[in-house]
């Protein structure tokens, strides 16, 4: 069965994003290291999903990043992943994609992820899409979270995990430290 795993970047206050979901944050730590490993989590992948709204931003970014020819190899592969990856996006308002190999689900999260859990292939990533984990986590479908934890306070913004309803209790399985200081947990759910 694939796994359906949760990749954030957080910080060490659980922001997700800035008040008005900024994400600047996060480049004054990126580096080579950070990007081989980002590459190397993405290709155990095949399949993306995405809320409107990190579908929105992501659209608007990635189908022009493969193409310069200014980024590191490690970046062009995840740019060339992220662009031909298939990315399912749960949107009761969005009606058409404007990014290759996208579809656009419209009812039942979870009926559907069940069915993409039950089919053959790689794992299935989430990137941003605060409301899909959400729903996720409540369902008890998501197998992994991959928190990326900066060493920063935003004091802030939107929370990964914002009320005691859907805060999953996790168990830490590794921890990988990076040269910028940024960390990631590696936590499955604890089911004790």
């Amino acid at each position: 069965m694939r796994k359906v795993i949760v990749s954030m970047n957080l910080t060490l206050d659980g922001f997700m994003a800035g008040p008005n979901w900024e994400l600047d944050w996060h480049f004054n730590y990126w580096n080579d290291e950070m990007a081989e490993e980002a590459a190397q989590q993405l290709s155990r992948a095949d399949t993306i999903l995405l809320g409107r709204i990190t579908y929105d931003a992501m659209a608007q970014y990635w189908p022009f990043q493969g193409i310069s020819f200014n980024f590191a190899r490690q970046d062009i592969a995840f740019a060339d992943m992220m662009n031909n990856h298939r990315k399912i996006v749960f949107s009761k308002t969005l009606s058409k994609t404007i990014w290759h190999n996208s579809l656009i689900i419209k009812e039942n999260l979870n009926d559907k992820v069940t069915q993409l859990k039950n089919q053959p292939g790689k794992d299935i990533i989430i990137f941003g899409s605060r409301s899909i984990i959400t729903a996720l986590v409540q369902s008890g479908l998501i197998d992994e979270y991959q928190l990326w934890v900066y060493p920063l306070l935003l004091g802030n913004g939107k929370l990964l995990f914002k009320n005691e309803k859907n805060k999953p209790r996790l168990k830490l399985i590794h921890k990988k430290d990076f040269f910028s200081g940024v960390s990631i947990c590696f936590y499955v759910p604890d089911c004790t």
